[in-house]
């Protein structure tokens, strides 16, 4: 049974070249998704793009059928290899992150939730897919704060070789949860108010090198 890794990053181009060496790594692209905070409309939805609300418990059945959409644009949006590029992209928007740009398994689990009319948002949806739930709060509470989550499923005995990968330049979590607390924060709040732009790229450059 695969396991399942995340990692965040502070910089979109940190997650980029994660990407890239998980490919070259031999992960099936299948395997990788990408979660990003959007906020700052870094990356904007062409016509064809999935636009998913999970704002609310449900999705109609058109959502459903608009949410196909396979193209290149990922490839330009994420800096996905050419064959993550044809994986699903979809907009989202979560319950107390706000806008998201989401790429592969993890974005259609979000999705495939809003249009089951299943609640949990992003935390819901780690948990779901194995990750601790104390670890999938600071996961959630990162990308709200504009990060960017990476997600591979892996096979266990490739777990001591493509957890290096995901490391390189990753957020050292239980240091990152630390710096949340000494905030005032407890925990992933569905019902905070979504970020701004600007507290976004504010909260980004806390923590650029």
């Amino acid at each position: 049974m695969p396991i399942t890794i995340c990692r965040l990053y502070d910089s979109q181009a940190d997650a980029r070249r994660v990407i890239f060496a998980l490919a070259v790594a031999g992960l099936p692209p299948s395997e990788t998704s990408v979660i990003s905070n959007n906020s700052d409309t870094w990356y904007s939805a062409t016509e064809s793009t999935n636009v998913v609300s999970l704002r609310k418990q449900g999705a109609s059945s058109e959502t459903a059928r608009d949410g196909k959409f396979e193209g290149a644009t990922v490839g330009a949006a994420i800096g996905a290899t050419a064959a993550t590029a044809a994986s699903l992209v979809t907009m989202l928007a979560l319950t107390g992150i706000g806008a998201v740009v989401g790429v592969g398994w993890l974005a259609a689990m979000l999705g495939s939730m809003a249009i089951g009319g299943v609640t949990g948002g992003l935390l819901g949806a780690l948990t779901n897919a194995g990750i601790s739930e104390e670890d999938a709060h600071v996961f959630a509470e990162g990308v709200r704060r504009g990060g960017t989550l990476v997600a591979a499923r892996v096979p266990p005995v490739d777990v001591p070789r493509i957890e290096p990968i995901m490391n390189r330049s990753a957020v050292r979590l239980q240091e990152r949860c630390e710096l949340y607390r000494r905030s005032g924060w407890q925990a992933f709040d569905p019902n905070a108010v979504p970020y701004t732009a600007d507290q976004v790229r504010n909260e980004r450059a806390l923590h650029t090198n």
